[in-house]
């Protein structure tokens, strides 16, 4: 027995072991990869950067071109002796390497000179933050009591399942126009694209999670004199807690998605405004850093929401 427990620790601390290799490894690859594109020039590195325009009068210093141009500049001067251009392989200006969006990034949090979100990843992804905030909970408020009421009784499931089954197929951008037409130009629009985009899932989700509790402990409970509301906040919510708590969070990860599309509904605004405006005047590497500080946000915020779950929910695994 106790070898079998041995065993069994050691088997526990390898799966470990290996997630976490496996997890550093989901990390480190795409990053290799991308550090391999944008430093080694036989690898991937389609244009030339002009660094001497040399004899040819179109060309100018830090202009970018293809490879087969550039050589065919070059062989024109060499024909004609004149000074050939000069240059340095170079990646196209739309995929900046990792060096310069780190550097993008950090000069974000550290340097305070423009103000504006179009300028500031900071300023800008607050007022997202915000509209994510206010549409989640929103949808929350309206769509985790009916998920739970459609789940629990067959009567309201029956009266409004059928109508969420039809405007969950609607695409929320589709109600762009609408909502700037009821609720304006600023944010109240933007936030009704977070609500309409989550709401009918998250009333379907919780009402399929609410279904799967153990229908041993309902009937359990109604023997010993539990019913109606009593019912429904001592055995059933308690019951789905854990797992309300899971499909929450991954129903926050859907409403992220929405945001860029609701950020173009009415004025532009938030990140949204930032990576257009920087994107217009080609500083990929400012729009790389905005989407990954989304990504690192979205991220951080469920694996902290992750930790919350599992102390709040210790009898129960947490495998979201």
């Amino acid at each position: 027995m106790q070898g079998f427990l041995a065993s069994w620790r050691l088997y526990g601390r390898t799966d470990r072991m290996l997630r976490n290799v496996f997890g550093i490894l989901a990390v480190l690859l795409p990053l290799l990869l991308w550090s391999a594109v944008s430093y080694l020039p036989f690898v991937w590195h389609p244009q030339v950067l002009i660094t001497d325009p040399g004899g040819e009068e179109y060309l100018e210093t830090g202009m970018r071109m293809n490879r087969v141009d550039f050589l065919r500049a070059v062989k024109e001067m060499q024909d004609q002796h004149q000074p050939a251009p000069q240059g340095i392989p170079t990646n196209p200006v739309y995929l900046p390497s990792p060096g310069e969006v780190l550097s993008a990034f950090v000069h974000a949090f550290t340097s305070s000179a423009p103000v504006g979100a179009e300028h500031s990843i900071t300023q800008a992804f607050a007022h997202s933050i915000r509209i994510i905030f206010w549409g989640f909970v929103i949808s929350s408020v309206m769509g985790v009591p009916l998920g739970i009421m459609c789940g629990s009784i067959p009567a309201v499931a029956r009266l409004v399942e059928p109508s969420v089954d039809f405007f969950r197929y609607l695409p929320a951008p589709a109600f762009g126009a609408l909502a700037v037409a009821i609720l304006g130009i600023y944010d109240a629009p933007k936030i009704a694209i977070i609500v309409i985009g989550t709401l009918f899932q998250q009333i379907l989700v919780i009402a399929n999670t609410t279904r799967k509790l153990d229908f041993a402990l309902v009937e359990a409970s109604r023997t010993l004199g539990a019913k109606g509301l009593r019912l429904l906040f001592r055995v059933v919510i308690p019951g789905i807690l854990p797992d309300l708590y899971r499909d929450q969070r991954i129903l926050l990860g859907w409403a992220w998605t929405y945001l860029i599309v609701a950020e173009l509904i009415g004025t532009s605004s938030g990140i949204t405004w930032f990576i257009t405006q920087q994107a217009r005047y080609q500083h990929f590497d400012n729009v790389f850093a905005a989407m990954a500080l989304i990504g690192i946000v979205g991220l951080g915020t469920d694996m902290v929401l992750g930790v919350i779950g599992g102390k709040l929910f210790t009898w129960k695994r947490e495998n979201g």
